[in-house]
């Protein structure tokens, strides 16, 4: 039997997709638990219109980002868009530290989907006061619209994103493989065109023959490095036969690992008389010998 969740917890902490985690709220009553409700329920009206709220200034957030990076609106209005943002950046700020108060476990939150988008909302803008570049990576929180799938009760669209990471997760060591082997062919046709039109063609150094190849075996060709003698013409149209003949490899392995994802769940009953072990989830009796298959615990 499974242990009965915690009261007021809703679904178990262990339950919820790659993306959705669900978290124990710290306690079941009083103010942390009000807030709890807020920021983590979308049912009643108050919660909506928290998820809301937190939608629209995510949503503002970004346009101050966007219209600071225009030269045109920054020279006049940079001053109003930089004040704001640190407004946007400390209400953010108080929101993640209040989401990290409400919780039972806060480091569970933190490093979650959710809560390191949460983090990395804030962090660029306080980043900026010693490097002030990383002022523009705030734009990141518009990954935190990835909320208003919750919102609009569409959670399990999210859980259909975690089914293609899994499967890509899964493929990882074959897409490995395939991505070594097309680095080999980058080094070797990069050194040999290097040889073969040398500098005064481009060609100043074998990095710069592996990103012709680069170019050239993922058929984009932007044609400010070209071969110029026969043989080199010879080996840039065998090497985009080749990436032809590749683009679909990474492709194929993926999308096997993705049908795999998608077959029905099969039940691991061992048949007591000949000793299979796959079967259909709904079979009671072995599809190779007709036996009474046991019941799974």
């Amino acid at each position: 039997m499974t242990a009965p969740a915690e009261p007021g917890a809703g679904p178990r902490a262990d339950g919820g997709s790659l993306f959705e985690r669900e978290h124990l709220p710290a306690s079941s009553e009083g103010r942390r638990y009000r807030w709890f409700r807020v920021i983590f329920h979308h049912d009643a009206p108050d919660e909506r219109n928290f998820d809301l709220a937190l939608i629209l200034v995510i949503l503002a957030s970004v346009a101050v980002v966007l219209l600071d990076s225009m030269p045109s609106v920054k020279v006049r209005w940079h001053a109003w868009l930089y004040a704001a943002e640190w407004l946007f950046t400390l209400a953010f700020a108080v929101e993640y530290g209040v989401r990290l108060w409400v919780v039972k476990r806060p480091l569970r939150y933190a490093f979650s989907f959710f809560g390191v988008i949460d983090l990395l909302a804030i962090l660029p803008t306080f980043l900026s006061l010693l490097f002030p570049a990383t002022a523009s990576f705030t734009v990141i929180r518009a990954l935190r619209l990835l909320r208003v799938f919750r919102v609009l009760k569409l959670v399990e669209y999210s859980s259909e994103a975690g089914v293609l990471i899994q499967a890509l997760v899964r493929s990882r060591r074959k897409i490995l493989v395939f991505i070594a082997a097309l680095l080999t062919i980058v080094v070797v046709f990069g050194a040999l065109m290097y040889v073969v039109e040398g500098p005064d063609n481009g060609f100043t150094s074998i990095p710069a023959g592996m990103y012709w190849a680069i170019v050239t075996v993922g058929t984009v060709g932007f044609g400010d490095i070209a071969p110029a003698t026969p043989f080199g013409r010879f080996v840039t149209s065998l090497l985009i036969v080749i990436g032809y003949s590749i683009i679909a490899v990474p492709t194929g392995i993926y999308t096997a690992e993705l049908a795999r994802s998608l077959q029905p769940r099969r039940r691991q009953a061992r048949c007591g008389s000949c000793g299979l072990d796959d079967h259909e989830a709904d079979a009671w009796h072995c599809r190779k010998c007709g036996a009474v298959l046991p019941r799974e615990e």
